[in-house]
């Protein structure tokens, strides 16, 4: 028998989600909702992973908990509703840990992605530079998530983020700064010059305020995050190029 169940399984493909809306439900509200109804029944902690695309991005400042949620794309609203639902199901035992632009050596994230751009390509790089959030490394998540375990803190929902703030351009610089590559092949360009299937937030820079009165800080700034693991990911990078 499972002392915990943590769920990681996720559609997310968010331009994708658009166009595949009942599998992206299927996966992201009535998975989580199931998961729920069994961690009830045995009577054990759930802890399930969310997003800041809950949000509807029309704000400038960061948004809180509690703050009302207007997702703007089938993924947002998919992610909503699957925090309702677990909410909904077992609220007395259940963990939402709301995240954002997550990346690490694993899988494909916009580390690897820009990283495989800029060592495989010469042309120019374009980068939206008016959409602002929070580059979060996996691995600091996951030992926030462990700590609130060994912690027993109360369950509820928890904003999950490297703390700073980035627009995805300023995030492609560090990259290319920390990996040595030529900046200035990037390029920055505002949402509506990229066509996308799906809105996405202009700004959702998640608040931590939820931890100021926990045993446990919010997570590192995203810099120095990234700083800490961005050989391995560039390791990682390299090979997978080369196979």
């Amino acid at each position: 028998m499972p002392e915990i169940i943590i769920n990681t399984a996720a559609w997310t493909n968010v331009d994708s989600a658009e166009t595949n809306e009942k599998e992206a439900f299927n996966i992201n509200a009535h998975w989580p909702e199931n998961l729920a109804i069994v961690c009830r029944k045995v009577g054990i902690p759930y802890f399930h992973i969310s997003t800041d695309y809950v949000f509807s991005g029309n704000t400038t400042v960061p948004w809180e908990t509690y703050s009302e949620k207007k997702p703007l794309n089938v993924y947002g609203r998919s992610k909503s509703e699957g925090e309702d639902r677990v909410m909904n199901i077992y609220p007395e035992n259940s963990f939402i840990f709301r995240t954002a632009w997550l990346y690490s050596k694993h899988r494909k994230n916009f580390v690897k992605t820009i990283l495989k751009k800029a060592k495989s390509e010469n042309a120019e790089i374009k980068v939206v530079s008016d959409q602002f959030g929070q580059p979060t490394y996996a691995g600091d998540l996951a030992s926030q998530i462990s700590k609130v375990i060994d912690l027993q803190i109360q369950p509820g929902i928890y904003h999950t983020t490297n703390s700073g703030v980035s627009s995805w351009y300023q995030f492609a610089e560090e990259i290319f700064t920390m990996t040595d590559q030529q900046v200035n092949r990037l390029t920055p360009v505002v949402s509506n010059e990229l066509i996308r299937p799906a809105i996405r937030p202009t700004y959702s820079v998640l608040s931590q305020s939820c931890w100021n009165n926990l045993p446990i800080a919010p997570l590192r700034d995203w810099k120095h995050a990234l700083k800490s693991c961005i050989k391995e990911i560039e390791s990682q990078v390299d090979s997978e190029l080369l196979s």
